[in-house]
């Protein structure tokens, strides 16, 4: 008996087979691979700057310059991982709403890390 319920789009501009055309895994590898390791790096730096903050006491300078820090590190992540995202996407629409959100996230961040005292 044949099922009533639509198949899905396997084929085409679209799902998986884009995305991995997208994300460079077969054509560019090392953009796929840069990418990887930069987030790494980020997430290390991140890592050591929440380290550095929790270890200094409240009110030092030292404290202070790794609370600075954070947001721009976790603005490139988001940043990176948006890029990504939205390269995947459907359709430009849905584009726009990935890199809406990210810059809301950005924006968000920054306002409570940077806008107001520690």
């Amino acid at each position: 008996m044949r099922s009533s319920l639509p198949r899905p789009h396997v084929g085409g501009g679209g799902g998986a087979g884009r995305a991995h055309r997208e994300l460079g895994a077969r054509h560019r590898p090392h953009a796929a691979v840069a990418f990887v390791a930069a987030s790494y790096l980020l997430l290390l730096s991140l890592f050591a700057c929440l380290r550095e903050y929790e270890r200094s006491p409240p009110g030092s300078p030292a404290r202070e310059r790794a609370r600075r820090a954070v947001w721009p590190l976790t603005a490139l992540l988001t940043a990176g991982f948006a890029w990504k995202v939205a390269s995947v996407m459907p359709s430009p629409a849905a584009s726009a709403v990935v890199w809406a959100l990210a810059a809301a996230t950005i924006g968000g961040g920054g306002f409570a890390l940077l806008g107001q005292a520690a």
